[in-house]
């Protein structure tokens, strides 16, 4: 089944196709040494014939703190690039730096992509785009009338605007914080009139459980360095889907417990590879071969 690219009505037109560029990109963020992100790109831009380099701008290594991140976006500005990817911590920080944001960055109050086009950077966010397309080729018969969410942080944000474009019907978030379900909750609703976005704590989500379609995880919990599951995996019963945005390891705990339980299941590496999709288009104007690139963050995960 193939990673599906989506036309956003959320997001800002990307650059005007030219494959005579020579196209500059980066990833900012703190400990990103290791990040898979840059070979994503970069192999699906050999296989496209582009002139494309991504540099890495690890806040650590070059000795800046994140109250940096605003200046550093308006540096890489100056210093010719089409685009960056932001992650951890420089997500809402870099807001500061820019002269515009789309419709959903603005929403989820977050930004892990930045174009530069027109004299002007542009803010938006891609991880929804991520998650909805490798859901809807992961998980393409997926009931959604009832799903239950664990993690309201700022992947359970873009996962929430993800499955309520995927037409879920109710939506139920669950944390350990429930003022931070409640105010996720609060900012998602009013833009999705005909669903309902309830909330509840991660230690009483048994009964949503018990009639929900589907299950997905936004905690770090199953990670590397931060083992196990996010809730009681006897609640995790045949009829239900389960989806991790975990992508390291693949085959978390709570996706191990699902599949032994005979349900289907969509690892998180879907979601990592179709954020990275719309990026790239964001970044060139072009249209990459999705499949090609998760073959590409396959062969990177197993090596």
């Amino acid at each position: 089944m193939s990673v599906q690219t989506l036309e956003s009505t959320w997001a800002f037109p990307g650059r005007v196709p030219d494959r005579t560029h020579r196209h500059l990109v980066g990833l900012l963020g703190a400990g990103i040494a290791g990040s898979l992100t840059p070979g994503l790109h970069e192999s699906e831009a050999d296989r496209l014939g582009l002139s494309y380099t991504y540099r890495v701008i690890d806040l650590d290594a070059i000795g800046q703190t994140a109250e940096r991140s605003a200046a550093l976006v308006r540096s890489a500005a100056d210093l010719g690039y089409d685009g960056l990817n932001v992650t951890h911590p420089s997500k809402q920080l870099v807001q500061a730096g820019l002269d515009d944001l789309s419709p959903d960055a603005r929403i989820l109050g977050a930004v892990n992509t930045i174009t530069f086009h027109d004299g002007k950077a542009v803010g938006h966010n891609t991880d929804h785009l991520g998650f909805l397309g490798g859901f809807r080729a992961g998980l393409p018969s997926a009931a959604t009338n009832l799903v239950v969410q664990v993690g309201a942080g700022g992947a359970g944000a873009a996962v929430a605007f993800g499955l309520l474009r995927a037409g879920a019907k109710q939506l139920v978030i669950a944390d350990i914080d429930p003022a931070k379900a409640e105010s996720l909750a609060a900012r998602l609703a009013p833009h999705f009139p005909d669903s309902e976005v309830s909330v509840t704590r991660t230690d009483a989500v048994a009964p949503s459980l018990l009639e929900a379609d589907g299950l997905v995880n936004t905690t770090p919990i199953g990670m590397s360095g931060h083992p196990g599951l996010p809730l009681d995996p006897r609640l995790i019963h045949s009829r239900l889907w389960v989806a991790d945005v975990i992508y390291r390891p693949l085959e978390t705990q709570l996706i191990k417990a699902a599949r032994a339980r005979g349900c289907e299941v969509l690892d998180g590496g879907r979601m990592v590879v179709g954020q990275a999709v719309a990026a790239f288009e964001l970044f060139t104007g072009i249209r990459p071969d999705a499949d090609s690139m998760l073959a590409s963050f396959q062969d990177a995960v197993r090596s």
